[in-house]
């Protein structure tokens, strides 16, 4: 099974700023607001929901390739992925824009301002799923609408399975638009809020929804996940983070975990552990796409974590 995941590759500016907002914005003039941060501490990091899941992917030993449109700033991007063994032969550059951009700035309590520039990446349906070259399994994750909703039509006509994983661009989307897609895709994963937003939006139950999908899967954050597949429920626990650095990018590594366990054939309480280890591993560390494991080491840790039957489905 050979998946093909759609979406946003970017780079992610990440600022710390030593003080705290609410003591430099004063409430009664954000009308005329202008203010400067000092951030003392800066990192680039590589982003965006293609790039993430297909790097995790990678490092379990999964199959999979990123498809995503990228500016002509990318070479720094495109070594990295060369260096860990990620295609970018469906990795398209835009001659004329930059690739994503976000610039994320980060207060002592945690409060984040974000500023997202989407370049290239509003060229993402100037790329089409290529229906014949042995792709079994595919993703629609956040990306340029437009894309967004050609890739779906296309992995559909197709006869290709895929997961609609819309994440932050879930906003961009109505009630009929989300029933299509939904209608179209095999999986759907969401995290809580984002669920209560599609349920808003489409006046559908869980159980509406569920009934038209090989499977709906809710993470829950610290409280684990909830698979609806095949008629069942099966709640998925969290594993044990040995700390708790950085939650930016879990959802990604979660979602290569459920693609490399469906991948291997594994039942769904397998797949939902496989990808909740993928998300603990990655809170432990800074950034979407610093850790790192050896198969062995993940094998012996989904034991510790969840019990050696489910490492033992792995082979």
């Amino acid at each position: 099974m050979s998946a093909l995941i759609c979406g946003s590759i970017a780079f992610d500016t990440i600022m710390v700023y030593s003080g705290q907002f609410k003591n430099e914005i004063l409430p009664d003039q954000v009308h005329m607001l202008n203010v400067s941060f000092l951030v003392p501490d800066m990192r680039r990091e590589f982003g965006g929901c293609a790039g993430n899941i297909a790097y995790s992917l990678a490092l379990l030993g999964g199959q999979g390739q990123a498809m995503a449109t990228v500016g002509k700033d990318f070479d720094d991007y495109g070594d990295w992925m060369a260096e860990h063994g990620i295609s970018r032969d469906y990795i398209k550059v835009i001659d004329d824009a930059y690739t994503a951009q976000a610039y994320i700035t980060t207060d002592l309590d945690d409060n984040q301002i974000t500023a997202f520039h989407p370049g290239a990446m509003n060229h993402a349906h100037e790329q089409s799923v290529p229906a014949d070259t042995g792709i079994t399994l595919g993703v629609v994750s956040p990306d340029g609408k437009d894309g967004m909703v050609a890739h779906a039509q296309q992995f559909a006509d197709a006869g290709i399975d895929f997961m609609f994983d819309p994440g932050q661009g879930l906003p961009m989307f109505n009630g009929d638009e989300l029933k299509t897609i939904i209608g179209q895709a095999s999986y759907l994963a969401l995290n809580d809020y984002e669920s209560q937003l599609v349920r808003d939006r489409t006046g559908m139950s869980e159980a509406d929804i569920a009934a038209q999908l090989k499977a709906l899967i809710i993470t829950k954050g610290g409280n684990g996940s909830i698979i609806y597949a095949d008629g069942q429920t099966h709640k998925i626990p969290a594993g044990s983070p040995a700390a708790l650095a950085d939650p930016t990018g879990c959802g990604d590594a979660f979602r290569a975990g459920l693609i490399y366990g469906m991948q291997q054939g594994c039942d769904w309480p397998t797949i939902g552990r496989i990808a909740s280890l993928m998300g603990t591993i990655k809170i432990e560390r800074p950034g979407t796409q610093n850790h790192s494991f050896t198969l062995d080491g993940f094998k012996a840790r989904l034991a510790d974590e969840f019990g050696a039957e489910y490492a033992e489905a792995l082979g």
